[in-house]
């Protein structure tokens, strides 16, 4: 009988180095009206910007984590066949949760490209919160940033996290060394077309390569400190 490796037949019709980005995406009650319509507006934006680079399309792959409730909404896919979901604002904010998935679909996808003899780039997580977590209090909030710092220290992956509005930034200035940065406004159109950007870059370079990012707080940037 013919023996297939693990991720074999996913990788077979496409076997480019992946790029992952994970996005944690805020969908509390707070998130209601004008926030939760430009974040959707910005997913849009992040497909097309995407779809406009061959290489990106087949190399960058998304993964969207919402919370709350937690919820694994898009797992890991390339930019070619990602459909923009159409998010809705409710319930609380459990960050920490969120946060935990978020890792696990990163050493999981990572897990699986090297069965599969794919190389890949340093995935991103990227988290978007207009709050801050309501399960701060519980043991996976303090696990998850553990698990950040230590990944961050072994560049296991990139993170990247954002405020929006009333985002509490001392929270998220306590989750990794990374600088957080608060959007101008509610300019989610901006952000996705840096971070698609961003990874149209990395797709470009080889896997290991460092990459210059374009400062999202420069006066023509989409970010403040």
């Amino acid at each position: 009988m013919e023996q297939i490796t693990l991720g074999t037949s996913e990788f077979a019709g496409n076997p480019e180095p992946r790029c992952l980005c994970v996005l944690v995406l805020d969908t509390s009650g707070s998130m209601g009206g004008q926030p939760i319509e430009q974040l959707n507006a910005g997913l849009v934006a992040l497909k097309d910007s995407l779809m406009s680079d061959v290489l990106a399309q087949k190399r960058v792959e998304i993964s969207i984590v919402t919370f709350g409730p937690v919820a694994e909404i898009q797992t890991c896919i390339t930019a070619e066949n990602f459909v923009p979901p159409t998010l809705t604002a409710q319930n609380d904010t459990p960050m920490g949760a969120a946060l935990a998935r978020a890792l696990e679909i990163v050493d999981t996808r990572k897990q699986t490209y090297k069965t599969a003899g794919v190389k890949y780039f340093r995935p991103w997580i990227m988290l978007i919160t207009d709050g801050g977590p309501t399960d701060r209090d519980k043991a996976e909030w303090s696990d998850s940033v553990a698990k950040i710092r230590v990944g961050l220290d072994k560049k296991s992956f990139a993170f990247f996290p954002i405020g929006v509005e009333s985002a509490d930034m001392e929270i998220l200035a306590s989750i990794s060394p990374a600088t957080p940065v608060k959007l101008k406004g509610l300019g989610f159109r901006e952000l996705f077309k840096w971070l698609s950007s961003s990874l149209r870059s990395v797709s470009q370079s080889r896997p290991g390569d460092e990459v210059k990012l374009e400062n999202p707080t420069a006066p023509n940037g989409w970010g403040t400190v």
